[in-house]
């Protein structure tokens, strides 16, 4: 793709030069086409996560409402043993990465 080929060449080196510009820029659409699927795929995956995760918080809140409601434990107990758990792999870090029971 130098001047030289250009020179000596002339138009057909032109075409040439035209043809695989052409051939890179369908690469790269290609590319980029493929990158935006990942991240329509990853994009939806993340929003089913994400009604998962209020979802199960919706419960969560309601299980604790009604224990604490009727008596069973109380907001202080709750909290305490939350702080308990959250400690057991050794991070006061609002994770868990243990097992559940």
């Amino acid at each position: 793709m130098g001047w030289g080929r250009t020179f000596l060449l002339g138009d057909v080196e032109n075409r040439l030069d035209i043809s695989d510009c052409e051939g890179d820029i369908r690469i790269l659409k290609e590319s980029l086409m493929q990158i935006h699927q990942e991240e329509q795929n990853i994009d939806s995956e993340l929003m089913v996560v994400q009604r998962e995760n209020d979802h199960l918080k919706l419960y969560l809140a309601s299980i604790t409402r009604l224990l604490i409601h009727k008596g069973v434990l109380s907001r202080e107990e709750i909290e305490k043993m939350v702080d308990i758990i959250d400690a057991e792999d050794g991070a006061m870090d609002d994770k868990m990465r243990n097992d559940v029971l």
